[in-house]
């Protein structure tokens, strides 16, 4: 489908340093490169590109309606552009890490991206019961929480997610071991077969995880997933410190009933968070380890810039 100009429309798919795939609305794929040095366009932007034999070049990203990504004191990570949520998935083992959750969730807050919480492996009964126990303050804060047990791929599982994950374009993000790679291929069976000739298209050898790539789970239905590595270091240097709690929902509740405007809920008398954290046991309470995130974060994005 061309504009009138000799550009044609086309959704990127695929993304691997500075090269991409760009899926025409027919459905054909083919490699794209950036005009300029610099790519701007990640998995999931709508684009205008032009062809060259087999090939083409991206000409102009379509405005996105959100972008979802981390920044730590080296460089950005853009993950995807025009989501619907971002579905994480962790696992009651390898014991995940509150930390990485947070920071997860914080990003997708501040872009104004629904989240979901998946909790991997129900079928390892005690553990899981941990797990599940040190998400009750998520659930509190109305993520959320879906049980899985994707080892087993059962039927159940695919109508759980269906039912959260139709007609969206969702980004799974999760740390290794929690069951990305099988929840992909539960969804959107022979992705791995995909991702392997994506991966050679791009040059990237074996190393497929390196690559951002989309999957259609039900194209007429517009269900996507998206997969992306880069869980591990989640930098979020693009957050102002003070905009930290709005980005926090048990944090965000209580401001604006502090004693000073700019309270940096930390030290202050009269601080509405602080009293919410020694009643951690209550409804709106803020539990400890809730706050030595934010407290950690804080300290985080508070450092003085490097040069």
């Amino acid at each position: 489908m061309t504009d009138g100009t000799g550009l044609q429309s086309g959704l990127v798919v695929a993304s691997h340093g500075r090269h991409c795939v760009v899926e025409t609305p027919e459905g054909q794929r083919l490699i794209c490169h950036p005009r300029g040095k610099k790519s701007a366009s990640v998995v999931g932007d709508q684009v205008l590109w032009r062809g060259s034999h087999d090939e083409g070049t991206i000409e102009k990203v379509k405005e996105r309606r959100n972008l979802f990504y981390r920044q730590d004191e080296i460089r950005t990570k853009s993950f995807a552009a025009n989501l619907d949520q971002v579905l994480i998935l962790i696992a009651a083992e390898p014991v995940f890490s509150e930390s990485q959750l947070a920071r997860a969730l914080i990003a997708a807050e501040a872009e104004g991206i629904k989240p979901i919480i998946a909790l991997n492996k129900s079928d390892l009964v005690e553990p899981f019961e941990k797990a599940w126990a040190r998400l009750l303050p998520y659930q509190r804060m109305h993520y959320g929480v879906l049980p899985l047990s994707l080892r087993l791929s059962s039927d159940v599982d695919r109508e759980v997610l269906l039912k959260h994950l139709t007609g969206k374009t969702t980004l799974v993000l999760g740390p290794s071991g929690a069951g990305k790679s099988t929840l992909i291929n539960l969804l959107a069976p022979g992705s791995l077969v995909l991702t392997q000739e994506i991966s050679q298209a791009l040059n990237s050898g074996k190393h497929t995880t390196t690559a951002t790539t989309l999957y259609w789970v039900d194209r007429a239905a517009g269900t996507a997933l998206i997969d992306s590595p880069g869980f591990q270091e989640f930098g979020l240097n693009h957050i102002e410190p003070m905009q930290l709690a709005h980005c926090m929902p048990d944090l965000k509740a209580h401001l604006g009933h502090c004693k000073f405007y700019n309270c940096t809920h930390l030290h202050e008398p009269g601080c509405d968070v602080i009293a919410a954290v020694m009643h951690s046991d209550n409804e709106v309470g803020i539990t400890p380890n809730r706050y030595r995130i934010y407290q950690d974060l804080f300290a985080e994005l508070s450092q003085p810039e490097r040069y």
